[in-house]
């Protein structure tokens, strides 16, 4: 019976020898995945912090960039409501003219007949001067002809 007690006692510390060579080993592979999980995490690390720089150049960027584009905004704001006065000054001065533009109508209107009367004495008088010049200017002649003579 020593044998059997002896040969249970080989088989458990050969089983035992076993169990720690395959401890070993799977904490020897777990080491690895340790260092190689370590490196990617540091790796990892750097990367964003990467990426944080450049995101807060980024925003930086961004920030600036919106505060130009508002500032353009706020000029074409005054450029806008300056062409809005001017588009106003132009409605009123049509208003004027329209309404001076009706006042001459009116009045044309209502002297009609003077400005008619006026306009055909004028031609009479444009006529008969005229006439008149054209005498003087043969009178002229004939005091030139008959000094000649």
């Amino acid at each position: 019976m020593k044998i059997i007690l002896y040969a249970s006692i080989a088989l458990i510390a050969v089983s035992f020898f076993i169990l720690v060579i395959y401890i070993a080993r799977t904490l020897t592979v777990l080491q690895e995945t340790i260092r190689r999980l370590t490196a990617t995490i540091d790796h990892l690390d750097k990367e964003v912090q990467g990426i944080t720089t450049e995101t807060t150049q980024l925003l930086k960027k961004t920030n600036a960039l919106a505060d130009d584009v508002q500032k353009k905004v706020e000029g074409l704001n005054s450029l806008v409501h300056a062409v809005s006065d001017v588009g106003a000054t132009v409605q009123s001065f049509n208003r004027s003219l329209r309404q001076f533009s009706s006042a001459v109508t009116t009045k044309v209107e209502t002297h009609r007949e003077k400005m008619v009367k006026v306009m055909q004495w004028g031609n009479a008088f444009i006529e008969i001067w005229e006439k008149w010049r054209e005498r003087k200017q043969k009178k002229t002649k004939e005091v030139v002809l008959d000094g000649k003579k």
